[in-house]
């Protein structure tokens, strides 16, 4: 396993579009997953030590920006040849076992990922209602365990105040995950 941290955010860049199958049985594009006040896009899979160690408060964070006028989408990119807990079916456990209140989608052709130039699980692209980049960074100090509790919770403040302004805030700290596991060429 292979631990890396994403790029500094590159502010106003546009969100690429896509269409893909979601655990819910139907197609998800960026425009029908967008919220009122922005979108948080992440990179995300079953088996990577670094997103068990946060989904109880992923939850609870992305819920609680739903009332702030963020919605997310959550994809998985990774090859599940390699990795049978990254399979379709396991995506629908796990999406119903945590609750997850978002969309939770396949990224079968891994087209989407590179076209965000998303390099880890988790990675997190935090658009305004313009579908422009204003957070790039970690979900809060986990690692491949749980933060202590009453750690900032760097992702949820960025959104809320994506929420309140269109921008994201200056000062970021990368997200730190497994590498995605790319298909052999």
């Amino acid at each position: 396993m292979v631990s890396l941290t994403t790029p500094v955010c590159d502010f106003g860049w546009k969100a690429p579009g896509f269409s893909l199958p979601g655990v819910d049985g139907r197609m998800w594009t960026l425009s029908e997953a967008m919220g009122p006040n922005g979108l948080l896009v992440m990179f995300i899979c079953n088996h990577c030590p670094y997103v068990k160690a946060i989904r109880p408060r992923l939850v609870r964070d992305l819920a609680e920006l739903k009332a702030h006028g963020i919605h997310a989408i959550a994809i998985m990119s990774n090859d599940p040849t390699e990795y049978a807990e990254d399979s379709f079916d396991n995506m629908k456990k796990m999406a119903a076992e945590f609750g997850f209140p978002f969309p939770y989608v396949i990224d079968e052709t891994q087209d989407v990922a590179k076209a965000y130039g998303a390099v880890c699980t988790p990675d997190f692209f935090g658009f305004n209602r313009n579908f422009e980049l204003q957070y790039r960074g970690r979900f809060d100090e986990s690692r491949k365990e749980t933060a202590p509790e009453g750690v900032r919770r760097d992702l949820f403040e960025a959104m809320k105040g994506v929420a309140a302004t269109q921008h994201g805030p200056a000062e970021q700290i990368p997200s730190m995950g497994c590498s995605i596991k790319w298909k052999d060429a």
